[in-house]
């Protein structure tokens, strides 16, 4: 699904589920995990979105205690994100889980030591990861798709990532769970606010691959427009009065 706003700046796509456990924990405490690659861990200098989404939430929810635990590994994709469910996701009880995914499958080479995942070895991760969330944890989740950017959308990889985004896209409809749309979003940034990509990728990399530090910004502060509306929702579903059942 791509990103069609209708105004600048340009917003992310809504969630399609309400996060029911996120905005239950926000009466106290609340726990964010976020694993994933480069995207999450941060790259060079650049403060990464999780710190920043944290800030962007505490502020917002000032009664609230959130916190945030960083699991990100530069260069590893879901299939060995899985393998360290149990330590680094589970063990930590979350009250909400973003898991980035999809970009190492399809950016890096196959001539890579080791070589990354294949397209299947990847979204089978992705799916027996969505199902030991929904049965180890009461968690809420997000998939984060790929950014958006040059490395992704050469001629050999294009079609590929647009297959991936897709990919993601459905095994989280299957789930129930929200997309964090970044893939949609930043190309909202680039074609409707004309955003160059000099300015979206970080100067210093070479492979035109990690977003830079002012669009880590905008896709936090993106993020967390997104948690809110689903949190919105999630409490306007609990307040919602039911309807009186109809005689026939």
């Amino acid at each position: 699904m791509d990103s069609d706003p209708s105004q600048i700046p340009v917003e992310p796509i809504p969630f399609e589920q309400g996060l029911t456990h996120f905005a239950q924990s926000l009466r106290g405490r609340a726990k964010i995990v976020a694993i994933g690659s480069s995207s999450t861990v941060g790259h060079g200098n650049i403060k990464p979105y999780p710190e920043r989404l944290l800030s962007f939430l505490q502020a917002g929810y000032p009664n609230a205690r959130i916190t945030m635990v960083n699991q990100g590994i530069g260069g590893q994709e879901a299939p060995l994100e899985f393998q360290r469910f149990d330590t680094d996701v589970i063990a930590e009880k979350p009250d909400l889980v973003i898991w980035q995914v999809g970009t190492n499958a399809i950016w890096q080479s196959p001539n890579s030591n080791p070589p990354p995942p294949s397209f299947d070895e990847t979204t089978g991760a992705i799916r027996n990861g969505l199902v030991k969330l929904r049965d180890e944890t009461q968690a809420d989740v997000i998939l984060m798709d790929l950014q958006y950017v040059p490395a992704v959308l050469t001629p050999s990889k294009k079609a590929k990532a647009i297959a991936m985004v897709e990919a993601i896209s459905e095994l989280a409809r299957n789930a129930r769970v929200n997309v964090f749309r970044r893939f949609a979003f930043m190309k909202g940034l680039y074609e409707v606010e004309q955003v160059s990509f000099d300015r979206m990728v970080e100067s210093a990399d070479e492979h035109r691959l990690h977003d830079s530090d002012w669009a880590t910004h905008r896709v936090a502060w993106a993020m967390k427009l997104a948690i809110v509306g689903g949190v919105d929702k999630a409490r306007s579903l609990v307040a919602a009065p039911s309807l009186p059942s109809q005689a026939s």
